[in-house]
């Protein structure tokens, strides 16, 4: 009897076990849903650029491209410098951020391990730059360059970065905070000046929260389109999104937008190729600060 009893019991405890939790699924499908919208203008976009001309123009517009247009990002760069384009971001980019990590890096040190008075006074003066909009100090800055003879240069878009940004200061410094003073200790009986231990231990154990920092200041620098055009007048010296915005001019009777989309997917890649590098670093250092 006890066989019969523990083989009729198997159903149903399978089937408990079976059973869906309406939470869970309906968390799983709304999450499916808002995958599938966040992902519908990127496919909008790569069908786009692997579109004719004609085709683009169509209405209603088609999905899917009727003949694939592989030929789009090839015209690209005769319609464009675009090679000369993704330079010039790539330079500017890649200096931002290394002056971006150096400079706030060490108002950060400065700010977490020096304890004193008007610390805490200047640190909330350096946050409250962040309520200061760039139009207010766009101006000033704009003589101050021409004074210094850097317009049409790409020192305006690369020197502002190695005097700090308050947000990434107050990143790195939540960060930093957290570092064991132990760990500072040994440094300073082995011998280690401060700017030492910034480098060997503060910057080694920080990886999440620089990994954070490159990547807010890359995307910045890498999408900035108002600082270039304003400093920049050589079409040699322009950035991605510059070249970009002028295909929309007035010099075409109808902007290109198949070739828009081509240099939106080419523009996408390094900041998608960042990302995917120091995900985990990234997220984890959002979480770490956050938690601080």
């Amino acid at each position: 009897m006890s066989i019969v009893r523990t083989a009729n019991h198997r159903p149903a405890a399978s089937a408990h076990r079976r059973r869906i939790d309406p939470v869970k699924a309906a968390s799983f499908i709304t999450l499916l849903i808002t995958t599938f919208l966040m992902l519908l203008p990127l496919f909008f976009m790569v069908s786009t650029s692997l579109k004719s001309k004609k085709e683009m123009l169509k209405f209603p517009p088609t999905f899917l491209p009727e003949s694939w247009a592989w030929s789009n990002y090839r015209d690209i760069f005769d319609t464009l410098q675009f090679g000369t384009l993704y330079k010039n971001s790539l330079i500017i980019a890649v200096l931002t951020v290394i002056g971006t990590l150096i400079s706030s890096g060490l108002v950060a040190y400065g700010f977490a391990r020096f304890r004193g008075r008007g610390n805490q006074f200047l640190f909330v003066l350096v946050l409250s730059t962040m309520m200061l909009p760039y139009p207010a100090i766009m101006i000033p800055q704009f003589v101050l360059f021409s004074h210094m003879n850097w317009i049409d240069t790409f020192l305006p878009l690369i020197v502002p970065a190695f005097f700090g940004s308050a947000y990434n200061i107050f990143l790195l410094r939540q960060f930093f905070s957290t570092l064991p003073e132990e760990l500072f200790d040994a440094g300073r009986i082995d011998g280690c000046g401060e700017l030492r231990m910034w480098w060997k231990i503060a910057l080694p154990l920080s990886a999440p929260a620089l990994a954070t920092v490159a990547i807010f200041a890359f995307i910045y620098s890498w999408n900035d389109l108002l600082t270039p055009v304003l400093y920049l007048s050589s079409s040699e010296k322009f950035t991605l999104p510059v070249g970009m915005a002028s295909l929309t001019s007035s010099r075409f009777r109808i902007p290109p937008w198949h070739l828009l989309m081509v240099a939106s997917v080419l523009a996408m890649l390094p900041i998608v190729t960042l990302f995917a590098l120091a995900q985990k670093q990234f997220v984890e250092g959002i979480v770490l600060t956050g938690i601080k």
